[in-house]
């Protein structure tokens, strides 16, 4: 099976201080090389990854990497806006798409590895495989080409979540205990959480810590 990924990091982050959260640190390394390291390791095809705010700054944490790169030069728009974009940049022969944020820190291959079964042992009928822990919607998401044809040919406000919304018999709640599927960071107060919870603490790269 040949996936295509799609790595969304365009957003402001505006609730982490206008910083790209791709870039904190865990162990030493930013988010989104961890996350580009679990899918080359998952066996997916390089994935676009799709820039838009602090555009630069991320382009210079991925330079020299086998990646695509996608400028979404409206973000603003919306998570929608950048996704429709990467969608388009995958290759047309993808026997599956799977979508990642790129500020979920424990994301590893055996979990894309564990998706991607899921998707293979998908119920007939359905399209889209989203992990489930204890009964809440989970990411990175997964689906088929005709979901992605039908994405690109709806409206410019059609995402994968509006298309669920659409089509809630073909979406597959996929039942996981796995939290890693539902842990991102959004403020300085999920870094804390996260920290005090797990005893994995994020850290900013010197040139983005912020000034006391």
């Amino acid at each position: 099976m040949r996936v295509g990924a799609v790595l969304l990091a365009a957003g402001a982050a505006a609730r982490m201080g206008r910083r790209p959260k791709c870039l904190l640190e865990l162990d030493g390394e930013p988010l989104i090389l961890r996350l580009l390291r679990a899918i080359e390791g998952a066996g997916v095809n390089p994935p676009v990854v799709v820039l838009g705010h602090h555009g630069q700054r991320i382009a210079a944490a991925l330079h020299g990497l086998a990646v695509s790169q996608t400028i979404n030069h409206d973000p603003d728009a919306g998570q929608v806006s950048s996704l429709r974009l990467g969608l388009r940049a995958l290759p047309d022969d993808v026997d599956g798409v799977m979508v990642l944020l790129a500020d979920q820190p424990f994301i590893t291959a055996q979990d894309l590895r564990e998706l991607m079964a899921a998707y293979q042992g998908r119920p007939a009928g359905t399209d889209m495989v989203q992990p489930s822990v204890e009964g809440l919607p989970g990411n990175p998401v997964m689906f088929s080409p005709s979901v992605r044809a039908q994405i690109l040919a709806g409206p410019p406000n059609m995402g994968s979540k509006q298309w669920q919304v659409q089509h809630p018999q073909a979406v597959h709640a996929w039942t996981s205990s796995n939290a890693h599927y539902r842990t991102d960071v959004d403020s300085p107060e999920d870094i804390e959480s996260l920290g005090m919870r797990t005893g994995h603490w994020l850290r900013w790269p010197p040139d983005l810590a912020p000034t006391l």
